[in-house]
């Protein structure tokens, strides 16, 4: 949380950087839309409130989530990983290999029109892409994977452009080492090298047999799970990543914790997110007893990095408002900086994780993961994190960057202060609908649950609530996208801004440090008691209802 104004940083980048990474948002920013409405269709198909056949059911469910997961949160999080590198990096804020960036980007957009040409012409294959599926239309098949093939690479010459940018500060600086932002960006940026690479391995084969070139990959579900996981939790890297940059730039605060204690937190994903990709592979037949109990027990380490990230922020924006004379428990979180649209989002976003980090801890039980994996509980919960959490997060520090690239007037600002509350509003009641559902046992990745009126009449009424939580989150998030995007046209002639609320008043370090925090440890505690709650009375539930393991593989 240290070093320069992240926006003081933004508008301080040549104007060829700023033009590559204003392209990448607007790319971010329509994905978010195409993929939103693609999933609100989704969303009311199955609560009944839309018909539609089948085939264009999947075709939606599918172009859902490779459109959302792939590409909403890949474009935001690619801008992101290239800014953060840029400013926190360099004395002198510019990327470096900026040619092998702009390839990078121009390789995702050809991925995203492989990915919606071979879902909108072939079979719908969902967003894992099982050949499997894809006997009847095996070349439309290919087409959506070398759309895979063509992210992967794009991934991987934007990460290398990001270390590089990094490195060549390091050469430029005084500096003996990193810092914490810097050290976490390329930290960062690794995992998605690593996660290209994973993409290949997952996707190539599969092509090479799309086109005649190779027989069908026996293995594509374990590569899917093993790319699945490291995607899975790397938007959870930047989001905290975010966190740190966003904080600061709007309360001038940083942790009263050190730099190293960042770094520290920050290796923390790169030890605990590769080993855990066996809570993927759960339904996989023929997994040993004693791997599942091991996946289910390292799983659990999952959350240390994103809780103790949360601590650093919350208990270093604590000690300084009570340092300037903050009282009571929550008395010191009236003097954050809520009228800034980003702290509404970061907000709403610490309250969607502790939701999805609930309810992600009871699917990890390796017992209740047998019966939960292939059950709307997925979905329920997931919606919390990807949504609430990650979505809202990077909006938030998309628009804090959009004014800084562009010098234009921020639009809308009431607007996107709201919007987050909407959102998550909608999230809840999707959410709990969905885990909900779950546990009664309804399927995911089925368009129509009523199976010719068989289904329980609780999928009825409770995929009714699901359609309607979707609908509000939707428009929400649709509304949020057309705000930033139409401050692209917004006046010129941007003011100069504070960074922050009345806790910037002069908090001095020395007596920060001399302050008790106990929200966030509170917090925590109060987050342990919920999962362990939650588990105890999914067991409950399960056991008393007609609940049989559907098999499938995991995610």
């Amino acid at each position: 949380m240290e070093g320069k104004s992240f926006t003081q940083g933004v508008r301080a980048l040549p104007r060829g950087d700023r033009l590559l990474l204003a392209a990448m948002i607007v790319a971010a920013l329509a994905t978010l839309a195409i993929g939103v409405a693609f999933g609100t269709v989704t969303g009311l198909v199955r609560a009944g409130f839309v018909a539609l056949d089948p085939e264009t059911g999947y075709r939606m469910m599918t172009l859902h989530g490779v459109t959302v997961f792939f590409y909403w949160l890949y474009f935001a999080q690619m801008a992101l990983l290239l800014v953060f590198a840029a400013v926190h990096t360099r004395a002198a804020p510019r990327l470096a290999l900026a040619p092998a960036a702009w390839a990078g980007f121009a390789l995702m957009l050809l991925g995203f029109a492989g990915n919606q040409v071979g879902a909108w012409w072939g079979t719908p294959l969902l967003y894992d892409a099982s050949p499997e599926l894809a006997a009847e239309t095996p070349t439309a098949a290919g087409i959506f994977y070398l759309g895979y093939l063509a992210l992967g690479a794009g991934l991987f010459l934007l990460s290398a452009a990001a270390i590089a940018t990094a490195l060549a500060g390091k050469t430029e600086s005084p500096l003996p080492a990193w810092s914490a932002i810097g050290f976490g960006t390329v930290a960062w940026a690794g995992l998605v090298m690593v996660s290209a690479v994973a993409t290949v391995n997952a996707f190539l084969p599969a092509a090479r047999w799309a086109f005649g070139w190779g027989e069908i990959p026996v293995d594509h579900a374990t590569g899917w799970h093993l790319l699945f996981h490291n995607l899975h939790y790397l938007p959870l890297m930047g989001t905290v990543l975010a966190w740190y940059v966003l904080v600061r730039d709007m309360t001038g605060i940083g942790s009263i914790f050190g730099q190293r204690f960042s770094k520290i937190v920050f290796t923390a994903y790169l030890v605990f997110v590769p080993p855990t990709s066996l809570y993927h592979m759960f339904l996989e037949p023929g997994l040993a007893p004693l791997v599942r109990a091991l996946g289910s027990l390292l799983s659990l380490f999952i959350g240390v990095p994103t809780v103790a990230v949360f601590l650093v922020i919350v208990a270093s924006l604590e000690a300084h408002a009570r340092a300037n004379g903050a009282r009571g428990l929550f008395g010191w979180m009236r003097m954050l900086p809520w009228r800034e649209p980003a702290m509404a989002a970061i907000g709403m976003a610490v309250v969607n994780l502790a939701l999805g980090g609930v309810l992600a801890f009871v699917l990890i039980q390796e017992q209740l993961a047998q019966l939960l994996s292939d059950t709307f509980f997925v979905p329920g919960y997931f919606h919390f994190l990807t949504v609430g959490t990650v979505s809202l997060t990077l909006l938030a520090a998309l628009g804090r960057m959009i004014p800084a690239l562009t010098g234009r007037v921020p639009v809308a600002a009431g607007l996107l202060r709201t919007l987050p509350y909407v959102a998550t509003a909608g999230i809840v009641v999707f959410g709990l609908a969905g885990m909900t559902a779950g546990l009664l046992g309804m399927p995911r990745r089925v368009v129509e649950v009523a199976y010719d009126g068989a289904a329980p009449t609780s999928w009825i009424w409770l995929s009714a609530a699901m359609g309607a939580g979707a609908s509000v989150m939707g428009l929400a998030l649709l509304a949020y996208a057309i705000a930033l995007l139409a401050a692209f046209l917004a006046p010129q002639g941007l003011p100069e801004r504070g960074t922050g609320g009345p806790v910037l008043a002069g908090a001095p370090g020395a007596m920060a440090i001399r302050q008790a925090a106990w929200t966030g440890p509170l917090s925590v505690a109060a987050l342990v008691v919920a999962m362990y709650g939650m588990t105890a009375l999914a067991f409950t539930l399960l056991r008393a209802l007609p609940v049989a393991g559907m098999g499938g593989g995991g995610h």
